[in-house]
This record gives C-alpha cells, sequence and structure tokens, in this order.
C-alpha cells in the first residue's frame, strides 16, 4: 500500500533526463544571451556604419551604435524572457556600464598616446634624464633631422626643479595647512571665524592656478621692493623658484586644509574625552592621541595635494621662468620645471625649421611627468595603508 510520504518522495525525485528547471530558475535568461545580442548588435551596428558612411567605415560610429543597439537589445530581451522589473533594472546596470568605460576611454587614450609617442624616446636616448639644454642650439636639431646626429640635450634642469619647487611648496602649506584644519576642528567649533576660514578656503579651492601665480608675484615684489629697493633688477630677482613654490602653496593649502579637516573629524570624541580624563592637556591630547588616529588620511591628503601642484605650467611659467641650465638653487635665478619645459618645447622648439627633436624630448618628459604622478598616487595608498590604525585582539 502507498503512503501519502512516499506519493510525495516520488513527486519532488526529478526523473532521469528531465528538466533541470525548477521554481528557482524559471523564467531566467540563459547566460549566453547577452552574448549573442553583443554579437547582433556588432554585425547590425557595422551595416548601419557603413550605410549611413557611403561606404566608408567609421570605427567611431560603429562603436557608439554597437553599443546603443546593445543596450535596447539587451531591454527587449529581458523583457520577452523575463519580466518589465529585470528589464529595467538590467538597461540601468547597462547605462552604467557605458558611462563607466566612457569615463575610462580619455584616461586610456592619454596614457597610451603618451607611452607610445615618450617611451621609444626615453629608451634610445636615456641621456636625457640626466643632461640639460645648456648649450643645445637650433643646428644641433637640424644635424639629427638631417643627418642622423644623436638627440642633443635633456630634462634634467626641469625635474631639478619640479623636485626643489614642489618640496619648498610641500614645506610652506602642509604646517599651515594642518594647523588651520586644528583650529577649525579642535578650537573654532563652529564660530563666525571658522565659518569664514572654511568659506574662503572652499573659495581658494576653484581659484584659477594663473591667480594663484600672479598673486605669488605681487607678493615676492611686494617684499623686494620693500626691504631691497625698486633697483633695474628687481623683476629678475622676483622670478625664481622660491615665488613659484609660493604660488603652488597657495594652490595646495586648501586641499591640505580639507582633507586633514575631514580626518581629524573623523577622529571618536570617546579619545579625547579618555585622554582630558586622565588630565592631559589640550595640545598634548591632539599632538598625541587625535593627530596619530587620523595621521593616515592626513599623509594620504597631503601627498594628493602634492601630487595635484606638480603638473602645473602657468603659475609656475610666471613665477620661475625658463632657464636652460640646471638650478639647484630655488632662492636665486630662474628655474624650470617639467611642465614649463613641454611647453617650452612644443610652443617655441629649439629650431623652428626642424621641430621633431623637441616634440620628441616634451613626449619624453611628459612620460616621465605622468610616472611621478603615478608613483606619488601609489605612495599615498602605500602612506594610507602603512599609517592606518592596526586592528589587535585582546
Amino acid at each position: 500500500m502507498t503512503t501519502s510520504t512516499d506519493t510525495t518522495t516520488r513527486a519532488r525525485t526529478p526523473r532521469p533526463g528531465g528538466s533541470k528547471k525548477n521554481s528557482l530558475t524559471a523564467g531566467q535568461m540563459p547566460r549566453w544571451t547577452w552574448i549573442a545580442v553583443l554579437v547582433g548588435a556588432l554585425v547590425l551596428a557595422a551595416g548601419l556604419t557603413a550605410l549611413l558612411g557611403g561606404g566608408s567605415f567609421s570605427w567611431t560610429g560603429w562603436l557608439i551604435f554597437a553599443a546603443i543597439l546593445y543596450v535596447v537589445g539587451m531591454y527587449v530581451t529581458t523583457y520577452v524572457l523575463e519580466t518589465r522589473r529585470r528589464a529595467t533594472d538590467g538597461i540601468w546596470r547597462n547605462l552604467v556600464w557605458a558611462a563607466f568605460i566612457l569615463a575610462l576611454i580619455p584616461l586610456v587614450s592619454v596614457i597610451w598616446t603618451v607611452v607610445a609617442n615618450g617611451l621609444p624616446t626615453l629608451l634610445a636616448q636615456p641621456q636625457l634624464l640626466w643632461t640639460d639644454m645648456s648649450g643645445v642650439t637650433g643646428a644641433d636639431d637640424i644635424s639629427t633631422v638631417e643627418e642622423g646626429a644623436p638627440l642633443q640635450g635633456g630634462f634634467l634642469h626641469g625635474l631639478v626643479g619640479t623636485l626643489m619647487i614642489t618640496l619648498l611648496a610641500t614645506v610652506i602649506s602642509v604646517p599651515i595647512g594642518l594647523l588651520t584644519s586644528i583650529y577649525l576642528v579642535e578650537y573654532g567649533k563652529g564660530g563666525w571665524f571658522s565659518r569664514a576660514i572654511v568659506f574662503f578656503v572652499d573659495v581658494m579651492t576653484g581659484i584659477p592656478s594663473i591667480v594663484a601665480g600672479l598673486f605669488a608675484f605681487a607678493l615676492m615684489e611686494l617684499i623686494i621692493t620693500t626691504f631691497i629697493g625698486d633697483s633695474p633688477r628687481h623683476l629678475q630677482m622676483i622670478k625664481m623658484g622660491l615665488t613659484a613654490a609660493v604660488a603652488l602653496a597657495v594652490l595646495m593649502i586648501p586641499v591640505v586644509v580639507r582633507s586633514t579637516e575631514e580626518m581629524l573629524r573623523v577622529v571618536p570624541n570617546e579619545l579625547r574625552e579618555a585622554s582630558y580624563a586622565l588630565g592631559v592637556r589640550k595640545w598634548r591630547t591632539i599632538f598625541k592621541v587625535v593627530l596619530p588616529t587620523a595621521m593616515s588620511g592626513i599623509a594620504s591628503g597631503i601627498t594628493l595635494a602634492i601630487a595635484r601642484v606638480t603638473g602645473e605650467t602657468a603659475p609656475i611659467l610666471v613665477t620661475a621662468g625658463y632657464a636652460a641650465a640646471t638650478n639647484w638653487n630655488p632662492f636665486s635665478e630662474w628655474m624650470t620645471a617639467l611642465p614649463v619645459f613641454i611647453y617650452r618645447q612644443l610652443m617655441n622648439p629649439t629650431a623652428p625649421a626642424a621641430g621633431l627633436p623637441s616634440a620628441d624630448r616634451a613626449w619624453a618628459a611628459a612620460l616621465v611627468l605622468i610616472v611621478i604622478v603615478m608613483l606619488l598616487n601609489l605612495a599615498a595608498r602605500i602612506i594610507a595603508k602603512a599609517f592606518a590604525p592596526k586592528k589587535t585582539g585582546r
């Protein structure tokens, strides 16, 4: 006699060779559906591109048509095979991916262009890294183009100028930005003065870099004319590495203030209260408890601020000028930074009749500059991880 339990067991047991779908997988598209839709979109996009282009094929048009057809095709397919809710979810997911790819295209294009143009020159002429442009004339570049002579000159002076100016700007901006953030979080407490500081910091964040250069130039002119006097050479004395460092510091201070302020606000108040309960003074609590706790984010913000000003051109061009020789002293004479060197090589070639050598130097210098910025961003991540509070068990 068959019981009801046996009947239920046999009903739940799948038949050999039967369908593997159950109530949980029913109404779902096969996993290969997106591949079929993508292939169809690529084929249809190729036909539309050739038809609308009058026989000529455009890769850009083909990719645009393929993306549109794929998004529409996936929506229709999901709507037919599944539900309208899943189709709507799928179209928004595809639009997010499309926006991500569109944002990635310029970055990849810039990196690929710089590497493709700068790396061959840098590998073939590594002396560009340790030579400058002193003594290089247009005849040398003409000889390189017409006779195949080795490329003369380099951008050592640009590397040195970038290093010295950025280092001096960091020395100026970090203490100011750090102490300003400490005041806003620990002492200001939302008063009118702290609100005014926050307002002006936000304004400084959006000022054009050329304005920072003009401010630094005017400030140094005021200082020099006040203490040294108005001499025929006072304009020559203004243009130096220190003036450029002041301009970059004006751009760095808002970034340091905002990043440090956010990190200090993240520190729990319980840590401050515990320190106060032990009788520790406020200034000592800040420097022994608050700052070490937030040091990871502070160091990362400072590094990103340095990377942000490393590639500035306009303020350095206004404040430091251009020098063909290497200058290690930021307090005297003109200096050259890598962005200014790139600009001058492209806009004012050493030999106007033979601009290819100057363009090669510019591409090689641009590659080195991008590598420096990437290394600074990588250093920010390493510093943030190194200074992050360690989780320890009891």
